[in-house]
């Protein structure tokens, strides 16, 4: 499976731990994300991830800045993308299952590493349940 990451200035130390479970297991990471804490801007790092989704490029985005909510917002522009907030792995968990979410979106500033990482495990493992939520995913697109 391919995954690509991005972040900003307040997720390095969180794309490093996250990266680090992904090649554990297997997948396939492309880096966006900047390893400074230099303050930066989380379009640069958001889009990438969203084109690479939106093309077919990777199966799944991750995305990560202070609150999550910029860099989601940025992703959430791109047509076929469906980036989802995350802050709790049952969140995660629901995003996908419900939502059929393909990025998701860490607030470094809101959540723990270790937290960051279970989040991404349960979004990565979780499948879209379809059925009565299909229609509804349907009608995101604009």
């Amino acid at each position: 499976m391919k995954i690509s990451i991005g972040n900003d200035h307040a997720g390095p130390e969180y794309k490093k731990a996250i990266v680090a479970m992904l090649k554990a297991k297997g997948y396939e990471v492309t880096n966006y994300g900047t390893d400074s804490e230099d303050s930066v801007d989380y379009p640069d790092f958001g889009h990438p991830v969203a084109t690479d989704v939106s093309e077919g490029k990777a199966d799944f985005g991750i995305v990560i800045c202070g609150s999550g909510n910029g860099i989601a917002m940025t992703a959430n522009k791109h047509q076929k993308v469906r980036a989802g907030l995350c802050w709790t792995k049952e969140i995660a968990y629901l995003t996908r299952l419900h939502n059929d979410a393909n990025i998701v979106s860490i607030p470094a500033r809101f959540t723990s590493i270790p937290q960051a990482v279970e989040i991404v495990e349960t979004f990565l493992t979780t499948a879209f349940e379809g059925g009565r939520h299909q229609n509804r995913v349907d009608k995101i697109s604009c």
